[in-house]
């Protein structure tokens, strides 16, 4: 038995994509509040607070700007509980050729965002010059491991394709190889560690280091191992009612809001992410899982293409009309997804 359908791995997916993208619009917005991503920011949350104390019209867009980033937890905690339904329970057993394997899978869709942005990025306005040593980086998946992390990865996302590589060799080399739950709960509490002791410098560029590699998504990525190798924990939670998940959503959404106010606690929100999104998509009519569950087939083909979409559309919600920039976006954004995932296709089936 499994907690997650295939819809509803799905629908995750299409709430992770949702919070991404609108988050990786809005935030460039300057009357919107600024994330807690990779450094927490006292500053932030303060203005956080000021904002839902006395909200106003552009308060869902302050609450997508802060939290939309989250999404990255959710795809990793999917990624965890995939490799295990498909290397553990089915006896496949991965070798090296693996990491070849997913290299290849997500090298088309990353070149082909990459190339594209390039291009769109030159012929508008305030285009980025790139190190020769950023472009092999970002090709190569390794960008994440270089300093100055902030103003090399350009035009942001795509730093994601090489968080996953660091996590898939993790994968193939311990989490596999020793299948103990302690395993994985001891790399989690030392992922947690190394990021506590950074208390002292919270917005430090160690942490933010940190958090851009493996050390900063092993918590979902943990969890989403364990569910899938706990097959009790999986039927216990999957005799849990409409009544029960929507208590656990509210509950783990007031969890959320409150572990965003310190540093430490802020640490364990990625696994409160995870909760509430569950539970959400427990909770949803079956249309409204549907209509995630098709986001989420163009989840990829998103994250791909949605940098290129914003920055075309931008400088009309920069210019005051920060609806109908983003409605422009979101269309924009999802039409060419259509086109995206039909490409990506090809170069995978080539690959």
């Amino acid at each position: 038995m499994t907690l997650l359908t295939k819809t509803e791995c799905s629908a995750l997916r299409g709430v992770a994509i949702i919070g991404i993208f609108l988050h990786n619009y809005l935030h460039w917005l300057g009357p919107m509040v600024k994330e807690n991503e990779y450094q927490f920011f006292q500053s932030n949350v303060d203005w956080m607070v000021s904002l839902v104390s006395c909200p106003d019209e552009n308060l869902l867009f302050q609450l997508f700007s802060f939290f939309g980033h989250y999404g990255v937890p959710v795809f990793l905690f999917l990624s965890g509980y995939g490799l295990v339904l498909k290397y553990e329970r089915e006896a496949t057993q991965p070798s090296m050729p693996f990491l070849r394997h997913h290299f290849m899978k997500l090298f088309p869709m990353m070149v082909l965002g990459f190339v594209c942005f390039a291009m769109v990025d030159w012929i508008t306005p305030g285009r980025h010059h790139w190190a020769w040593t950023d472009i092999i980086a970002q090709l190569t998946m390794t960008i994440n491991l270089l300093p100055d992390p902030d103003h090399i990865i350009w035009p942001g996302p795509y730093w994601f394709f090489g968080l996953m590589m660091q996590l898939y060799l993790v994968y193939i080399l311990v989490i596999h190889r020793y299948r103990h739950w302690t395993v994985v709960a001891g790399l989690t509490l030392l992922c947690w560690a190394l990021q506590a002791m950074c208390a002292g410098s919270p917005d430090g560029e160690v942490l933010n280091r940190i958090r851009y590699n493996s050390i900063g998504g092993m918590l979902p990525f943990g969890m989403g191992v364990l569910l899938a190798r706990s097959q009790a924990l999986q039927q216990r939670l999957s005799s849990v009612g409409v009544c029960g998940w929507l208590a656990v959503l509210g509950i783990s959404v007031a969890l959320t809001a409150a572990f965003s106010m310190t540093f430490h606690t802020w640490l364990w929100v990625p696994a409160l992410i995870v909760v509430v999104n569950v539970a959400f998509v427990k909770v949803l009519p079956q249309i409204g899982v549907r209509a995630l569950d098709w986001v989420g087939a163009l989840s990829a083909a998103i994250f791909v293409c949605h940098p290129i979409t914003r920055k075309i559309f931008i400088p009309i919600s920069r210019g005051g009309a920060i609806l109908d920039g983003l409605v422009l976006y979101i269309v924009a954004t999802v039409m060419l997804a259509m086109l995206f995932r039909m490409i990506i296709s090809q170069l995978q089936k080539k690959a």
